[in-house]
């Protein structure tokens, strides 16, 4: 499960497996070839930074930043996400494919919506060993987020208000639970229980009674909500306290005989044009600059996850 957040210019997920798959910061730059399993190569393309794995030379992304402040991440969709076969007349698009194919073309979500409105996600897998996974997509630049989701129904496009993308259900489903804690608020809570009693808050923070605490994905959204709409400032360091507030710990949520836990934080910056990130055993920030290297370059340059913890020593003797 995941959690995607898109706040002001910065824009990034936890990323909530039960297993690594070897994640690496991956930069592509504008002249490495895409190929795709049914639509012509694109050679040349917007550069693009994120996190991801790479096989066979090819970045699989989890989510993505490109050069233009274009931000789209992957997450999980089970029970919902539906691929179709090829489509005559359709751009068929495997799932792996959707987040280089629009990083790689798009400048904008109005760019990004024209894409998909030609597009049928295919079910095209990249390998025995990499099979498709049920996902929907958030994708947002420095002003608006979409959501996309194809089903059963056909590929449908969500404007997203609340800038929260978690799992399923879908994400219509999403925005009506939040109807249910239309009450909820940040400011101290007035008594409506009766005015026949003499009711007052003991503590600070009772307007929020109700945020649900539990790690489901519908709890995640409510919770992940709440946080980002009524945050009082906007930086790295806020972005990062809004996913570790629906960050998932070890043990927490068992699958089988392993648990699935958040094993990375990412935020983009999509003024800056820096990836930012987090592991799971180091919480410190960790930065990647994507103007910082040959964007013309033909090779993927990948940078290894640091997850050895670091800790700053104020008074350590020697």
């Amino acid at each position: 499960m995941c959690t995607a957040v898109h706040f002001n210019n910065f824009f990034g997920r936890n990323l909530d497996l039960d297993i690594s798959y070897n994640e690496q910061v991956i930069l592509t730059p504008r002249n490495y070839p895409f190929t795709f399993k049914a639509l012509e190569k694109l050679p040349t393309h917007l550069a693009i930074i994120g996190i991801g794995t790479s096989s066979d030379g090819y970045p699989l992304y989890y989510d993505g930043m490109n050069e233009a402040g274009l931000a789209m991440a992957g997450l999980n969709f089970p029970g919902n996400a539906h691929y179709f076969p090829v489509c005559h007349g359709a751009d068929n698009i495997a799932p792996f494919e959707l987040i280089p194919y629009i990083l790689g073309r798009c400048e904008s979500v109005c760019d990004a919506k024209k894409l998909l409105s030609r597009i049928n996600i295919a079910d095209i897998s990249f390998s025995q060993k990499f099979p498709n996974s049920p996902l929907h997509w958030m994708i947002s630049d420095k002003q608006s987020s979409i959501v996309a989701e194809q089903t059963k129904e056909g590929l449908k496009i969500h404007d997203n208000p609340v800038g929260i993308l978690t799992n399923s259900p879908t994400f219509d489903f999403h925005l009506t639970n939040l109807t249910n804690y239309i009450n909820i608020t940040s400011q101290e809570p007035q008594n409506r229980f009766s005015q026949k009693l003499n009711l007052s808050p003991y503590s600070r923070g009772m307007g929020g009674i109700g945020i649900p605490g539990d790690l489901s994905s519908a709890s995640r959204f409510v919770r992940a909500s709440f946080t980002l709409l009524n945050s009082s400032e906007c930086n790295l360091s806020q972005f990062f306290h809004i996913l570790g507030n629906v960050a998932q710990q070890k043990g927490a949520v068992h699958v089988g005989n392993s648990y699935e836990y958040t094993l990375y934080s990412s935020c983009c910056d999509m003024e800056h044009l820096v990836y930012y990130y987090t592991t799971y055993e180091n919480p410190a920030i960790s930065a990647v600059y994507l103007n910082s290297e040959n964007l013309d370059s033909s090779n993927l340059i990948i940078y290894p996850i640091g997850k050895d913890l670091y800790i700053n020593h104020v008074n350590k003797r020697t």
